[in-house]
């Protein structure tokens, strides 16, 4: 279990440098807020991994809180680039 999470957490951490890369070199401000929509996505499943590996669900509210959190980001960053283009 152990080489298991060894593992996910290098692919995590893997995955959180190369969206932080898009997030710093992301031509335009939609390429941004789609990574940043990634890069939580990525700590929400980084926490999920580690309240699996504890077996601890004291971490489960943050996990929702974050779910909203990422989802209301981006539907605000969506309306604002739909307005933007009219």
């Amino acid at each position: 279990m152990t080489i298991v999470a060894v593992t996910v957490t290098a692919l995590l951490a893997v995955a959180g440098a190369l969206t932080l890369a898009r997030i710093i070199r992301g031509p335009s401000i939609l390429d941004r807020a789609v990574a940043t929509d990634v890069l939580l996505a990525i700590i929400v499943a980084a926490i999920a991994t580690e309240a699996a590996y504890s077996r601890d669900a004291t971490a489960l509210p943050v996990l929702v809180v974050l779910a909203v959190l990422g989802f209301v980001g981006s539907v605000s960053v969506a309306r604002f680039a739909a307005r933007r283009n009219k």
